[in-house]
């Protein structure tokens, strides 16, 4: 997420590291589904001490933590002006902190089925909504219902405009669905655990993942595959590629046995709240705090570090890239230290 969100300039990305401009999925659209989805899977091993069940402290931790993650992330849309008058309520690690919420509500609650009703509720009551409710385009950027809720709630001043009109990607409506993802993983969670030997587990996982892929594309026709309003047929493709990723991962390492490769990864995997919270912050100052030159010569920080030290090297697509994977190295390295020192930032 840090090499995504952290080209030398936007302007010049290859096109994986690209979201889709609003229909479709590129591999970028990708990482936050499986986010939440991982998160869905190591809930269910978390939650083993509560017995898979709702009880008061069950239910404290889940408030705790996802109001904590909520208020984290108001904070970094405020950083570093404070202008509330603008501030954006939303954003990603307010969607990751209601997906969890509201996915570990439900799954302590529920029985096996119920989830699993749960979760075609939400799916096809949101697909219903979204039909009935939305414009004459309902699935487009204008006329989609999501926005109507999320400006009705928050107010034009505080929905993100990136997309040249107020509309939020990680609006409060669209965080319903984006919670199934967690609901799916945490039933993924339960079948690991559940399923003896390493290629049995496999053997579930690959089935599962087709399905889940073709029937997003199936659905496509009819409620397309879209990330910006989280759709009902973008969560169960996005599952059914994660699955088929885990089915990889678990072959390689627990089938074959090649293990230490994954040593680096566990820098990320340890404290990824608190490596990312960092590089929003970093990213954050060295453009709104750190100038350099005066008048129309006046560049950012972060605009300065990629023409003088990235673009020379690579030229602008290249050195945009090469930035973002510098960011990538350098916040590992964060990482490297805390996680050498023990600090991990738990919620």
């Amino acid at each position: 997420m840090i090499v995504v969100n952290t080209p030398g300039s936007w302007i010049y990305m290859y096109p994986p590291l690209r979201h889709s401009e609003w229909h479709g999925a590129t591999p970028t659209d990708l990482v936050f589904p499986f986010f939440l989805f991982i998160v869905g899977v190591a809930m269910w091993f978390s939650f083993k001490s509560y017995d898979q069940k709702m009880s008061a402290p069950a239910f404290l931790k889940i408030l705790k933590r996802t109001a904590l993650i909520f208020l984290i992330g108001l904070f970094l849309n405020a950083f570093p002006k404070f202008d509330f008058e603008h501030l954006r309520i939303m954003g990603v690690l307010q969607r990751i902190a209601l997906a969890y919420g509201l996915g570990a509500t439900a799954v302590l609650l529920l029985p096996r089925l119920g989830r699993l009703i749960f979760a075609e509720f939400i799916l096809v009551g949101y697909w219903i909504l979204m039909y009935l409710l939305g414009g004459n385009e309902p699935y487009s950027l204008e006329q989609n219902f999501a926005t109507g809720i999320d400006i009705s709630l928050f107010g034009e001043n505080h929905v993100y405009k990136g997309f040249g009109i107020p509309f939020d990607p990680e609006g409060l409506l669209s965080t319903l669905p984006a919670s199934i993802n967690v609901v799916f993983g945490y039933l993924i969670g339960e079948l690991i655990s559940t399923t003896k030997g390493f290629k049995k587990i496999i053997g579930k996982l690959i089935p599962l993942g087709i399905a889940g892929i073709l029937l997003g594309l199936i659905w496509n026709n009819f409620f397309p595959i879209n990330k910006p309003i989280w759709t009902s047929s973008y969560v169960v493709y996005t599952v059914g590629i994660a699955l088929l990723v885990l089915a990889l991962f678990i072959w390689i390492i627990d089938v074959k046995g090649f293990k230490k490769w994954t040593t680096p990864l566990l820098v990320y995997g340890t404290n990824p709240l608190l490596i990312f919270l960092l590089s929003i912050i970093w990213v954050k100052v060295i453009i709104y705090l750190v100038h350099f030159g005066e008048g129309d010569d006046r560049i950012s920080g972060y605009g300065w570090l990629y023409q003088t030290v990235f673009v020379p090297i690579g030229g602008n697509m290249l050195g945009s890239l090469l930035f973002a994977l510098a960011h990538g190295v350098l916040f590992w390295g964060v990482g490297y230290v805390l996680y050498r020192k023990k600090i991990f930032l738990k919620l």
